[in-house]
């Protein structure tokens, strides 16, 4: 399966999908690396294992649709089949998702749809987590529609929510089991193992 993935910081979720296709665990192709940010640490990534890469600066597009046309543009001529959103934080147009329909998936750091929505992103997940007093937290692999943090969950990984944890030491823990979620799901969908629902809220297994 050819896979596009877009990000906006450093990537270790991208490094740990490339690990994963790089020691044969996952069977997949990296055709594109995208990011918003100029000089993301996940552009360098991409470079040393010469994956190709593209930079589309948002602040260069008068709205939100152009910018999507222009990540669309790309990851047609790359011929991605899947589309991996690796923090990357862009919220996309109607248009977007409507292009691609059920093939952008989305890796949360929290159990939805607890933590999720507009707001909860990186720290403020998990110091949200702590606040709500939950006993165990985790990541959520989702399809992606056009809420935030809404679409269909493909799976989730559970971490305990320890008395002593920070919103550090509980993102570490966290961190651990996104790196596997991620392949996992991927390889799921690269099986024919998955199709979004006809109900729209949970997938299921395709039919022989």
């Amino acid at each position: 399966m050819k896979i596009a993935c877009l990000a906006s910081g450093d990537g270790t979720n991208l490094q740990a999908i490339i690990d994963n296709i790089e020691s044969g665990r996952l069977e997949a192709r990296i055709v594109a690396v995208i990011s918003n940010v100029p000089g993301a640490g996940a552009l360098a990534r991409a470079q040393k294992h010469h994956i190709p890469w593209f930079v589309v600066n948002n602040k260069e597009y008068a709205s939100r649709q152009l910018f999507d046309r222009e990540l669309a543009a790309i990851i047609d001529r790359q011929e991605a089949q899947l589309i991996c959103l690796c923090g990357f934080m862009r919220i996309f147009s109607p248009f977007f998702i409507d292009h691609y329909p059920g093939r952008i998936i989305n890796i949360h750091p929290a159990l939805l749809p607890a933590h999720g929505g507009k707001g909860f992103y990186g720290h403020k997940v998990h110091q949200a987590v702590l606040a709500s007093g939950d006993k165990i937290s985790g990541c959520t692999v989702h399809f992606v529609d056009q809420e935030v943090d809404h679409g269909p969950t493909i799976l989730q990984r559970t971490v305990p929510v320890l008395p002593e944890d920070t919103a550090d030491s509980l993102a570490d823990r966290v961190l651990k089991e996104e790196h596997l979620a991620y392949s996992q799901a991927i390889a799921l969908i690269a099986r024919g193992e998955l199709k979004i629902g006809l109900n729209k809220n949970i997938p299921l297994k395709m039919r022989p």
